[in-house]
């Protein structure tokens, strides 16, 4: 899709996977949420749900896949402050947790959406 550039291949990663993600139906509610001790990518909505978007990137696998980056205790710290997204905003709805963990080869992203990546046990 798109190629990478000069400068910070996060931010690339994450505006990559937002255009992915709404290219695919999705539609944008807020970026970047933040509360002490942990932070959402993307908070998107698919239909009536809300989706809270976690954005993974690794050039390489030297040190695990960037679906393998996303440990339970990342899972933890993600269900922690969607709990307090839910609670600011009032949610009602229903919620799910995906994962886009994408890697490069060419000077291009390749993306991986995995829907309902985890739950809340």
């Amino acid at each position: 899709m798109s190629f990478l550039k000069e400068g910070s291949t996060g931010q690339q990663a994450e505006d990559f996977a937002l255009a992915y993600l709404l290219a695919q139906g999705l539609v944008l509610v807020e970026r970047n949420y933040r509360v002490h001790g942990g932070e959402i990518d993307l908070v998107m909505r698919d239909g009536t749900l809300i989706v809270f978007v976690e954005v993974r990137y690794r050039n390489n696998d030297r040190h695990g896949s960037a679906l393998e980056s996303i440990t339970r205790s990342k899972q933890a710290r993600i269900i922690r402050t969607a709990t307090w997204y839910y609670k600011e905003k009032r949610i009602k709805t229903t919620a799910r947790f995906d994962v886009v963990a994408l890697t490069s080869a060419d000077g291009q992203f390749h993306p991986l959406w995995i829907k309902d990546a985890f739950r809340l046990n």
